[in-house]
């Protein structure tokens, strides 16, 4: 993330940039996905990201009936779950070019049972989600989780009823994750940035995980570097897991793309809410890129550290550096900020997200850089689904520095990758030296 004053078509400001393109191909321009006549009752196909605005108006129109929804990959159809067989609602959905599905437990139902698992097994290591494919709440407990705490958990699930939830157990560790070999650091914590917004008033700033910002006010784009940015706000833990980081200099050029490597940018138009089955792809210092799918809304994870409840639930991986990273599609649509999970992108895990729409509504930002560097950002990006080229090799820097904090950040105890790479193809730092700072959120491998 570059952070110096430099001539617009030079700029270079991504999200952070990667070292791995093993999710690369799925950024190739493709063609829109064919929708057939509104007029009829033949399910429409749509680009997943398309399919959350249509969710929230039948959701709204639909009143009590409507018992989530969820998009399916393989047909491109908006899934809609239903209690009951009024044939209006059912025909109300069919004409909105979504296909109706008739499930047992209502809305009201899901969220009851959630509300009981709150309040009989907030036990540390225990997330759940609603799982609208299933029609359940899906609980899974990391290993920590044993003897009494595992039969509290199992007993809590088995009294909210028969297909009413599930529970899962996880190899793997609930954490956040802070450590080794980040794009921004502060206080002995490594954390990666997810977007560039514009502030309430004005300035220039950009969007990570709150439990980075509470680890430290002031972060730099170089380890030991001087500071650049300070956290104007941060949540964590509690209703959410994110903080506003605003740049020091009023005059940063920060425009709103990520930097996912190999000279491709991918610039982010719009922030949109997930969907249960919509494909995503995640950007973090550490791991590079990757995707995965959503498989969870609405989810509760009780982190050592404390309950965070409203969050998005992928099967894509993530590891200790890669907090605050983006969560994108490959249309330019910003999902979630990474907050933590269990596993790693050896054996998997689960992985959970920041709402940006709920962070950028809570601090008040909008997504993007507003004047002259919003105007900068269009001169060197590509619309999604063009082939995309970073312009991160261009940039000057009179210090000698490279312009991207993600670029150009070096981990003295690992640079295993190409760490000091500024063409946007080599900014894996995945050294694992992250300090302790006291607070309990860097994981030290």
């Amino acid at each position: 993330m570059s952070h110096k004053r430099i001539p617009k078509r030079k700029a270079a400001i991504a999200a952070g940039s990667v070292a791995a393109l093993g999710a690369a191909a799925l950024l190739l321009p493709n063609a829109n996905a064919s929708q057939t006549d509104s007029g009829d009752s033949t399910p429409r196909t749509f680009k997943s990201a398309d399919v959350s605005d249509l969710a929230s108006q039948l959701a709204s129109q639909l009143g009590d009936a409507f018992a989530g929804s969820y998009y399916n990959a393989d047909k491109q159809q908006l899934v809609v779950n239903v209690v009951g067989d009024d044939s209006t609602v059912i025909n109300q959905i069919r004409k909105a070019g979504a296909v109706p599905n008739q499930v047992q437990n209502s809305t009201s139902t899901l969220q009851a049972a959630a509300k009981t698992l709150k309040t009989d097994a907030t036990i540390p290591g225990t997330a759940w989600s609603v799982d609208p494919k299933t029609n359940e709440i899906r609980v899974t407990a990391d290993s920590t989780v044993k003897g009494t705490k595992w039969d509290t958990l199992t007993a809590t699930v088995k009294s909210l009823g028969s297909g009413v939830a599930t529970v899962k157990k996880s190899a793997g560790t609930f954490k956040t994750f802070v450590s080794g070999g980040d794009a921004i650091f502060g206080g002995g914590a490594r954390c990666s940035l997810g977007f560039n917004v514009t502030a309430g008033d004005g300035s220039p700033a950009f969007l990570t995980a709150g439990h980075c910002g509470v680890a430290a006010a002031d972060w730099s784009d170089a380890q030991n570097g001087q500071p650049i940015a300070t956290v104007d706000q941060a949540t964590f833990p509690g209703e959410g897991d994110f903080s506003l980081v605003k740049y020091d200099d009023a005059n940063t050029q920060a425009p709103s793309e990520v930097n996912v490597g190999n000279g491709q940018t991918v610039q982010i138009t719009q922030a949109a809410e997930a969907t249960v089955g919509q494909q995503v792809l995640r950007m973090g210092s550490t791991t590079g890129l990757n995707d995965g799918n959503v498989t969870g809304l609405d989810a509760t994870v009780n982190y050592p550290e404390g309950t965070v409840t409203g969050l998005i639930q992928t099967n894509v991986c993530a590891e200790p550096g890669d907090s605050g990273g983006s969560l994108f599609t490959q249309d330019g649509s910003a999902i979630g900020l990474t907050s933590g999970g269990s596993g790693d992108c050896t054996v998997g895990g689960e992985t959970f997200f920041q709402p940006v729409t709920t962070a950028l509504e809570a601090v008040g930002a909008t997504l993007g850089a507003g004047g002259a560097a919003g105007a900068g950002a269009g001169d060197e990006s590509v619309a999604p689904g063009d082939e995309a080229t970073d312009p991160a090799g261009e940039a000057t820097d009179p210090a000698g520095e490279a312009t991207d904090p993600a670029g150009e950040a070096t981990d003295p105890a690992d640079q295993s990758g190409d760490g000091a790479d500024q063409s946007g193809n080599g900014a894996d730092q995945s050294g694992n030296d992250g300090v302790d700072d006291g607070s309990g959120l860097v994981s030290s491998n």
